[in-house]
């Protein structure tokens, strides 16, 4: 997997009683890490951001990005990407900076970020909330995609049975964009990991901008942690009209999607799931029953 992952030694403490346990407590082993670099965004020759993310599609990473940011939003927009010179101590190219040509009627911002967006913030830098509230040119709300409850709580299996980095780090966050079909198939289009999981969105997002297929109509994004607001933000750029998320959303989140006419969806765990925002969409196989109030509180799962 190249710069994906990256190997380290590793002391291991082993305190589950056993005979080897006593007899060796310490273990030397060699561990599997996710990597995480930053990476410089610029628009021409302006510096426009630095991301902390992990190598490997970084142009669908900055093509998202730019969507996200309500810079571009079809692919005509986004003339070429290439990566700039630049080097490690050892001499090696270090592929971290991304110059991004854009169309000449595509107005570009009048400066960059004003700090870096590390790998668990994808909105660090931005003025106010006001700034992160962009009008969309793909707007969900007036997508009539209906899903069957028992696919869309299928997907966190199906999302996590092809995250190949996850399985060799435990380490990184995951975004899949889904089409479920009339029958209730399913169909993974695209499936991105990243050490912070707006990249990973980002990366799905510029994916689809690069093969022509914005706005993302009739689609479900599935991330694999929570859903915050700038996930949220991120799929009403594009105009995914579903997004579910293993764990909880926040607060900001549910207004956003309320507001954006995104169905969202959190906790989602193979046997139940909660729905935020955008009921409609959702279709039980079954008759609703009368909603009963929710006793016990919910955990995240560690991933």
């Amino acid at each position: 997997m190249g710069r994906v992952t990256q190997r380290r030694k590793v002391h291991k403490f082993v305190l589950d009683g056993s005979p080897q346990a006593l007899e060796h407590p310490v273990r030397f082993k060699e561990d599997v890490l996710a990597v995480e670099e930053p990476l410089e965004i610029r628009l021409g020759e302006m510096s426009f951001s630095v991301t902390m993310r992990t190598p490997g599609d970084d142009f669908d990473l900055v093509a998202g990005f730019l969507v996200s940011e309500g810079i571009i939003w079809e692919p005509g927009q986004l003339v070429s990407e290439r990566f700039c010179s630049g080097e490690d101590e050892n001499g090696v190219q270090t592929f971290n900076v991304v110059d991004a040509q854009l169309r000449p009627d595509v107005e570009r911002p009048d400066t960059g970020r004003n700090v870096y967006t590390s790998s668990s913030c994808g909105i660090c830098g931005t003025d106010s909330i006001e700034a992160v509230r962009k009008s969309s040119h793909h707007s969900p709300r007036e997508d009539n995609l209906t899903v069957p409850v028992r696919a869309l709580a299928a997907l966190p299996d199906r999302l996590r049975e092809a995250q190949a980095v996850f399985d060799k780090t435990g380490g990184v966050h995951a975004a899949g964009l889904f089409r479920i079909h009339d029958d209730g198939t399913t169909e993974l289009l695209c499936l991105r990991e990243d050490v912070g999981r707006h990249n990973a969105v980002d990366k799905v997002v510029g994916w689809a901008l690069r093969a022509g297929m914005l706005p993302l109509r009739g689609t479900v994004l599935q991330v694999s942690g929570r859903a915050s607001f700038e996930l949220v933000q991120k799929a009403a750029m594009a105009g995914i009209p579903v997004l579910t998320a293993v764990s909880a959303p926040s607060s900001l989140a549910a207004d956003l999607a309320e507001e954006t006419g995104i169905t969202l969806a959190g906790f989602s765990r193979g046997h139940s799931l909660n729905v935020y925002a955008g009921r409609d969409r959702v279709v039980a196989e079954v008759t609703d029953p009368e909603p009963q109030p929710v006793g016990d509180s919910q955990q995240s799962l560690g991933y």
